[in-house]
């Protein structure tokens, strides 16, 4: 079993940048990519970027240029950080591993509130 424990939402104003944090434990085998998903009030649950095992990474158009993942593998963390912020990246953020043999798992979610 793998346990996902986001940190490091919160309130920020437009044009800001805030940085989060999933930290993973349990059984860390086999894992083929860890993201980052979001859901706005009233929209579905989407994907903002994703990290593969070999450090590829891809992104949403909408937040291409100003996120950027990363990981620690040594801390078995992954990392979000959020530049340019702007209302509509409002959203509680969800950590996501999925591994190779098909087994996924989510974060319960931080929320990020982007308002002056």
């Amino acid at each position: 079993q793998v346990q996902l424990v986001e940190s490091g939402g919160g309130l920020v104003q437009p044009g800001g940048s805030l940085g989060l944090s999933c930290a993973a434990s349990g059984s860390m085998f086999d894992i083929n990519a860890m993201a980052w998903y979001r859901q706005a009030p009233g929209k579905e649950r989407a994907l903002v970027a994703v990290i593969f095992r070999d450090g590829s990474t891809n992104y949403a158009d909408s937040v291409r240029g100003r996120f950027a993942i990363s990981r620690d593998n040594a801390k078995n963390t992954v990392y979000l950080q959020m530049n340019s912020l702007k209302p509509e990246d409002t959203a509680v953020y969800y950590c996501y591993m999925t591994r190779n043999d098909g087994v996924n798992y989510w974060g319960k979610g931080t929320l990020v509130t982007v308002s002056s």
